[in-house]
């Protein structure tokens, strides 16, 4: 299959892209590349054709012959989404409707969206599945869930969109983020010795490995059409949804000589919502997630370990990816518009 994926060199697609094309997917990548200074440990191999261009800028013609398009590219999470909502609304809803219709008139049949479990932002206790209310509390949530809807719309006979709710990601990348639950306590901890905790701990979150998100998109792309077709599906499992302050305890268990602490102001985070994502390992028995957040803390704390990351890089604008636009903004290398000056 010839796939196109948004965001290649993003903190999921430089994972992703070669799992393709290990698969025996042909890939070509399109991103424009806002975080190329963000390499964590080697530099990437370059070895994906790709082209550099803003999904709001696509037209049919980028898009002929492929036969899916793996839409990863966004403002990728609640702080970016916070920095300024309208232009979150305009990448992550609007560009996102954009891309589609360009593949749609391209002749695209299938296009996987990342979508996200903040859809379902605050929701208590209980264990939601894809029929669940969708109450999104932040600019990101929001975003995904007009373009869940405005997707839904185009759905017919020639294209066939699939909702990919993914569960707060963790885990190592080319392109690391340490913006993300798992990431960022084990970061703290190992930096530091003390797990810092800015909210009381008691919100639930699901948390799934970014290499089992990419089993799941594998899945999905070598699904029959009629199992994933205008479908969403959570990707993670079902026994790896966590109140905070359990993963902060699994970040203990796992740098030796840390300590837990909380911020002077730690409160609830409104975001809370506990996801059953059995639905894609009963309908696509090849998703076969491998990953928990006890391996991945342990992958985490040995990757950190590799590279002596320090508190001012992992808190700094290399890694944390609203700091790192407010640079490249603040020096006039990208417009408010958060497109290339030269």
């Amino acid at each position: 299959m010839k796939v196109l994926v948004t965001g290649h060199r993003g903190y999921i697609g430089t994972v992703m892209t070669p799992m393709l094309q290990n698969a025996g997917h042909d890939v070509v990548g399109l991103d424009i590349d806002l975080y190329e200074k963000c390499t964590f440990g080697e530099e990437m191999a370059s070895n994906v054709p790709h082209m550099r261009k803003d999904i709001r800028d696509v037209v049919p013609s980028d898009l002929e012959g492929f036969d899916a398009v793996v839409h990863l590219a966004a403002l990728s999470n609640d702080p970016l989404g916070n920095l300024n909502p309208e232009l979150t609304y305009d990448i992550n809803w609007r560009g996102t409707i954009h891309l589609a219709k360009a593949a749609k008139e391209a002749g695209v049949e299938r296009f996987l969206f990342s979508s996200s479990c903040s859809n379902y932002g605050a929701a208590g206790d209980d264990m939601l599945d894809e029929a669940a209310a969708l109450n999104p509390v932040t600019p990101y949530g929001i975003s995904k869930v007009k373009a869940e809807a405005d997707l839904r719309e185009l759905a017919d006979d020639s294209f066939s969109p699939t909702f990919m709710r993914s569960a707060t990601a963790y885990g190592v990348s080319p392109r690391l983020r340490f913006d993300i639950v798992l990431n960022n306590l084990t970061a703290w901890a190992f930096t530091t010795g003390k797990i810092l905790m800015k909210s009381d701990g008691t919100p639930w979150r699901p948390i799934v490995h970014i290499e089992d998100i990419s089993r799941a998109f594998l899945a999905a792309l070598a699904a029959p059409r009629e199992l994933v077709h205008n479908q969403a599906f959570n990707i993670g499992r079902p026994e790896e949804n966590y109140r905070i302050r359990e993963i902060a305890e699994i970040v203990k268990d796992t740098v030796p000589g840390c300590q837990i602490d909380y911020a002077e102001d730690a409160g609830p985070d409104k975001r809370c919502y506990r996801v059953d994502s059995s639905k894609i390992q009963n309908t696509l028995a090849a998703f076969q997630p491998q990953w928990t957040a006890k391996k991945g803390a342990a992958q985490l704390y040995d990757a950190y370990k590799n590279t002596g990351v320090t508190l001012e890089e992992f808190e700094g604008p290399k890694y944390k990816r609203i700091d790192h636009l407010k640079m490249l903004l603040s020096s006039g290398r990208i417009d408010q518009d958060l497109r290339w000056c030269n």
